[in-house]
């Protein structure tokens, strides 16, 4: 089956409900924890970041960071890395870019003749393929965490059998198994998609515009050790460094649509009658480039986050993570009823 309706990402109603709140319930202990995220981030930045060895020819950073980014969610997921040699890790990666090619074309097509796209040859097919094998990657992890178990939970999977436990759910005869293993599934590859592409694209920026780069190595050096190890604190010293990430993230706009939401009663937003059970997507495109928030959205522009004094501030029309579990009548966003 290509879409599963499980997990987080593509589920409503009591499902997601469910899903949601034991994911925050994990998400807030891993925070906590010994190897919580930020650890695991440094960790991979360090190795990111280390003097490489010149050759003098150019190179692709597409490889490094995607195995980067890859290995902080499986550490957080899975509790451990992946070596970039792993037979396994390297097939998680190397075809991210199709899947997510073929995921923007094959839906509507499986969705008018699903017998038949399991027939029929094209990129899909692989699409197919490669959800089965993230699937069974995922439920080995999850069958290797069930023997190992010691009680002492330290990472997502783990805590996701804790919770299961707690709730006296059995989870060989529940659908709790397959919401575990889809929410790890949509956590590696919506995480890895879009945080190694929204990197990729402020390392551009860096290029393009190399008077940015300058103030922001400027502003680290001036108030950071050379051996610090930065960490999510330093950005209230850093405040020129924070506006030119918010900045890179409102201006790459990597996900330019949000994923869908369902109307749970009827209203009326901007003049448009929206019935009940009705399907909208947030339109982060038109919020992230709206002349009323921005002074020159089609622009790279840093001051963007900036006040007068140089004080980083943030702004309500910065939505590059979606717009949340509801939609508003205040929202910048406009929405646009699913045919």
């Amino acid at each position: 089956m290509f879409l599963r309706f499980s997990g987080i990402f593509l589920t409503n109603g009591h499902t997601w409900k469910q899903q949601r709140r034991f994911g925050m319930t994990i998400i807030r202990s891993l925070a906590l924890g010994k190897n919580n995220l930020e650890h695991q981030i440094q960790t991979e930045a360090q190795v990111l970041t280390a003097p490489p060895i010149f050759t003098g020819k150019p190179f692709d950073p597409h490889t490094s960071i995607v195995h980067a980014i890859a290995n902080i969610i499986c550490a957080v997921v899975f509790g451990h890395c992946f070596s970039s040699e792993d037979e396994s890790f390297s097939k998680l990666i190397k075809k991210w870019d199709l899947t997510f090619f073929a995921f923007c074309l094959t839906p509507q097509l499986y969705d008018a003749f699903p017998w038949l796209m399991h027939h029929l040859p094209g990129p899909h097919q692989e699409v197919f393929a490669y959800n089965n094998f993230m699937h069974r990657l995922v439920m080995k992890e999850v069958q290797a965490h069930e023997r190992q178990n010691t009680g002492d939970p330290q990472d997502l999977i783990d805590f996701y059998l804790a919770q299961i436990t707690k709730v006296s759910i059995c989870l060989s005869c529940s659908p709790f198994l397959e919401n575990m293993v889809q929410t790890v599934v949509d956590l590696l590859l919506g995480g890895t998609e879009t945080t190694s592409t929204t990197l990729l694209w402020a390392l551009l920026y860096m290029v393009q515009y190399p008077e940015i780069q300058e103030k922001v190595q400027r502003e680290i050096e001036a108030v950071l050790e050379p051996s610090h190890v930065i960490s999510y604190e330093d950005r209230k010293k850093l405040p020129y460094t924070n506006a030119v990430i918010h900045e890179a993230l409102r201006y790459s706009n990597v996900t330019s649509v949000g994923v869908p939401r369902q109307c749970l009663r009827s209203t009326t937003l901007l003049g448009f009658h929206i019935k009940k059970g009705t399907l909208v997507l947030p339109n982060l495109h038109s919020v992230v480039y709206d002349t009323e928030h921005w002074a020159t959205p089609w622009k790279f522009n840093p001051d963007h986050f900036l006040d007068l004094d140089g004080n980083f501030v943030n702004k309500e029309a910065f939505l590059p993570f979606s717009a949340g579990n509801t939609l508003t009548l205040n929202s910048p966003v406009c929405c646009f009823p699913a045919r």
